[in-house]
């Protein structure tokens, strides 16, 4: 799994850690059953502490797209693919849409004219 991460970016680690996983889920790197490389793994590669990786899976695992197995590690639960994609780009696009003055309630009347 290849994630990087954006130093520049104002949203903190965690985030940004768990919506390079969502991305790499939704387009097909991770299929359901997939086992993710260890946390520690993870953090050494991207140069962050574990504990941060940590905190992306688990809000991962709450969000239904990974499964935490005693023994067996973490892996991507079944079903999940498709919708990881959609919710990411949903929050890219919220959080493109902050910078430039609009809210939410502004976005989803955006969505709501398009054909």
């Amino acid at each position: 799994m290849l994630l990087t991460l954006d130093l520049n970016d104002p949203r903190p680690l965690h985030e940004q850690v768990a919506g390079a996983i969502r991305r790499a889920i939704g387009d097909g790197s991770y299929m359901a059953g997939d086992r993710l490389p260890p946390a520690r793994d993870l953090a050494d590669a991207l140069g962050i502490n574990a504990n941060t990786v940590l905190r992306a899976l688990r809000d991962l695992r709450d969000e239904g797209l990974l499964e935490f197995r005693r023994g067996r590690g973490v892996s991507v639960a079944g079903g999940s693919t498709g919708r990881a994609l959609i919710v990411q780009r949903a929050r890219d696009l919220l959080e493109e849409a902050k910078k430039y003055g609009y809210s939410r309630d502004d976005l989803i009347d955006v969505l709501k004219e398009l054909p």
